[in-house]
């Protein structure tokens, strides 16, 4: 029976926390939306609830979060996170803030932590300010985001103001002196009415001294990163037995594709790398209503078997606004979203068994199409990027790649590997 219930507030979010356990030794399982009651199987330790909650209205995401959380509950998880970005995408309205107000208040816990660090990625925290590399993340692209520009690194800051609870911070001295200390300024806060307080994190070292310290919290908040010490913390707890071959997948055959929909500069540069076949998608043609998948999809079908292919829509941040500018924001997302799951129902079709997704929302608009419901997580492609299998009865391997994530040669590196 599953022990942790994951609340993931994007699709390739999931995906990323749920390799994240695997690594730790725990068979987990990624549901795509709420999975309906009794489907949850016996054999895993967690599941991973992945939501489309990210950029929606925010009592829709609070919403589907306490839908996800009520589900779980009742596959008997006694322990909870709400996995949310490394770079804390959120707007002043939310979502993080209200999604976590609602899930303490659900639960009854008295506080969580705000930890988004992934130093693997180069995400830390110092000071309660969240760095990308060596730069504030206000410094980052991440400023000028379509959906959620970031252009405030302190997320004490940034989460006051979407809470009605105070927020507080626990500095990196605390955290690196010990669980015990970083538990009992937990506590000092939560005396002094702190319900929300951020963690500063600059190594993998300080995220298992984080887990160590919050491993019997009910409610625990971050990015991937975090996870990273709760297994271990499960098994001294006598919660958790360590499987071996939690990564196992079924062996699945087919052609090979990438799907990019991401315009964050990791994809970008992804795409760039890319040796094989490239169809770059008009996404000007798409939002003017043309059929742009139906002439993708006959020239794909010409290089399919010959190596891995790519099909993609990203494109840079401006644009995108200026593509956003000319048809709406909503109107071009929603026109490129159906391209691309259009494109990854043909591509199945034409024999495709073996699919990378780059990008959050692209990821969910594929795995919708598809009809996948649930996945089985495997290896790790790159940090916080698996293999996963679609439980099916005719499985799919998918991989879905957050746009951030990933070195340089990830589309090639992703095949070679399986």
């Amino acid at each position: 029976m599953a022990i942790l219930g994951v609340i993931a507030d994007d699709f390739t979010g999931a995906t990323d926390i749920a390799g994240m356990l695997v690594k730790g030794g725990m068979r987990t399982i990624q549901t795509i939306g709420v999975p309906a009651k009794g489907t949850i199987p016996d054999d895993v330790d967690a599941v991973v609830v992945a939501l489309k909650s990210r950029s929606i209205a925010a009592k829709d995401a609070v919403k589907q979060s306490l839908d996800a959380l009520r589900t779980l509950q009742d596959a008997g998880c006694t322990r909870f996170f709400f996995k949310y970005c490394s770079t804390f995408d959120s707007t002043d309205a939310g979502n993080i803030g209200p999604v976590g107000d609602a899930l303490l208040e659900a639960l009854g816990a008295k506080q969580a932590i705000y930890c988004p660090a992934f130093p693997e990625n180069g995400r830390t925290i110092f000071f309660g300010h969240l760095f990308v590399g060596n730069l504030l993340l206000s410094d980052t692209h991440m400023r000028h985001h379509p959906l959620n520009p970031m252009t405030d690194s302190s997320l004490v800051r940034v989460l006051a103001r979407q809470t009605k609870y105070k927020v507080g911070l626990v500095a990196l001295k605390q955290v690196q002196a010990g669980s015990a200390t970083l538990r009992d300024a937990l506590d000092a806060l939560a005396k002094d009415g702190v319900r929300h307080v951020v963690v500063d994190a600059v190594a993998d070292t300080d995220l298992g001294i984080i887990g160590e310290a919050v491993g019997d919290d009910k409610l625990v908040t971050g990015g991937s990163g975090v996870a990273l010490g709760l297994p271990a913390d499960y098994r001294r707890r006598g919660l958790l037995q360590h499987r071996s071959g939690a990564d196992a997948l079924p062996k699945i055959g087919g052609a090979s594709a990438v799907l990019a929909g991401s315009c964050s500069a990791a994809t970008l540069g992804q795409i760039a790398a890319f040796k094989g076949a490239h169809f770059t998608l008009d996404t000007d043609a798409i939002c003017r209503g043309e059929d742009v998948a139906g002439t993708a999809l006959g020239w794909a079908k010409d290089k399919l078997g010959n190596g891995p292919i790519l099909l993609s829509a990203s494109d840079t941040p401006e644009a995108v606004k200026a593509l956003q500018a000319k048809y709406g924001v909503e109107k071009s997302s929603h026109a490129i979203e159906k391209t691309m799951a259009s494109l990854a129902k043909g591509l199945v079709s034409a024999g495709v068994g073996r699919l990378v997704v780059a990008g959050g929302e692209t990821s969910g608009a594929v795995v919708s199409a598809l009809d996948v419901t649930a996945l089985r997580i495997g290896p790790e492609i790159d940090p916080g990027v698996p293999w996963t299998a679609s439980i099916s009865s005719k499985p799919l391997m998918l991989a879905l790649k957050s746009g951030n994530f990933g070195a340089p040669d990830f589309f090639t590196k992703a095949f070679h590997q399986i």
